[in-house]
């Protein structure tokens, strides 16, 4: 990834009807870079993916690419490729038939197709497939040659919207490993829109967390998932105590009665703030020893860890751990400080959303 600013999204307006989709968007995108718009239905980000794409026209603003404004600018005649979740293969040709189709039309030779199919293939690891038909391959199969057929075009940006939805779990997860692995290999910028947060935490450099039409927060998987900006963000990515708490003074909030001390400066006395605890971050521990006292109301085993709900200053606090503690068990709550994030209670939507860039 480098620090050129390949794509540009300048002040995007775009409404249907009576619906704003996307408000005033600004966002830029670098060079290599693989950025993930993650969100609900709903908050746009299929719209900025095909705004980018050429499919959709923006009511306001500009589409900077390479410093050129292509706002209007067909999608053919862009540098950008598309592969959607309905992978759109033609089932009436070959897969060498579909690889070729958007370089035949560019007239290109004949010889340089065939180059350009075997390396395809190659690259998805479906060498041999050539004359197999589309309805003889798995969904993850499809996938594979709708990215080839792409690919093959030598997009500079290749756009995916969803692509992974109507696979089953291994497969989306095993897909997952070969998106990072070619967008290694080719080295061009991926933009990937989805609403699966782990998705957008296992593939992405960059995620932009989208609700509304409004840019909630852009970072990396690490900065959305620990420094959550509002109250949206910390809920949609992952599992979340967000908590009614008052910031007595800095480094010191209070939660339903109690001082839990923390690392936070700069949010005044006494003031209204949320406060977000991750499950995984909260430790049980003998009654006597944790900053407030519970009792175990919920116990699930997830596999890798165990998940249970503990009832304390009424409220059921989610807790993850590797530490099996039966429902009725009598614990103690502890946080380390630096696992306590404070942030701002919002006044209003508008407020909640932030304008900020990559």
């Amino acid at each position: 990834m480098t620090d050129n600013k390949l794509i540009n999204l300048v002040n995007i307006t775009k409404s249907y009807g009576d619906n704003v989709v996307l408000d005033d968007l600004n966002l830029y995108i670098r060079e290599n870079e693989f950025v993930t718009l993650l969100g609900p239905s709903g908050c746009g980000k299929t719209t900025t993916l095909r705004i980018i794409g050429g499919f959709e026209t923006p009511d306001k603003g500009q589409v900077i690419f390479e410093g050129k404004d292509i706002t209007k600018v067909p999608p053919n005649e862009r540098q950008v490729n598309t592969v959607f979740q309905k992978y759109a293969l033609f089932n009436h040709m070959t897969i060498a038939e579909n690889i070729a189709f958007g370089l035949k039309i560019k007239k290109k030779s004949k010889a340089y197709i065939q180059d350009k199919i075997k390396y395809a293939l190659k690259l998805v690891n479906l060498d041999g497939f050539e004359n197999r038909m589309p309805d003889s391959l798995s969904g993850g199969q499809q996938q594979r040659i709708a990215i080839a057929r792409a690919i093959v075009n030598e997009p500079k940006v290749l756009l995916l919207d969803e692509p992974l939805g109507a696979l089953d779990l291994k497969l989306r997860q095993d897909m997952q490993y070969e998106l990072i692995r070619l967008k290694n290999e080719l080295g061009i910028t991926f933009v990937y829109v989805t609403h699966d947060q782990e998705e957008a935490l296992t593939m992405s450099d960059t995620i932009v967390v989208m609700n509304q039409g409004y840019i909630q927060q852009i970072g990396t998987p690490e900065e959305i998932y620990n420094e959550p900006k509002n109250a949206f963000v910390a809920d949609f990515i992952g599992e979340s105590n967000i908590l009614p708490g008052i910031m007595v003074e800095d480094k010191l909030v209070n939660i339903f009665g109690v001082n839990f001390v923390c690392v936070d400066t700069g949010f005044g006395k006494n003031k209204p703030v949320d406060v977000v605890i991750r499950p995984e971050d909260i430790d049980l521990v003998k009654p006597e020893e944790g900053i407030i006292k519970g009792v175990v109301t919920s116990l699930i085993f997830k596999g890798v860890h165990y998940e249970m709900e503990v009832h304390a200053c009424d409220h059921d606090w989610l807790v993850h751990s590797t530490d099996l503690f039966p429902v009725g068990t009598e614990v103690g709550i502890w946080v380390d400080p630096f696992d306590i994030q404070i942030m701002n209670k919002p006044e209003s939507e508008d407020e909640e959303a932030v304008e900020v860039e990559l």
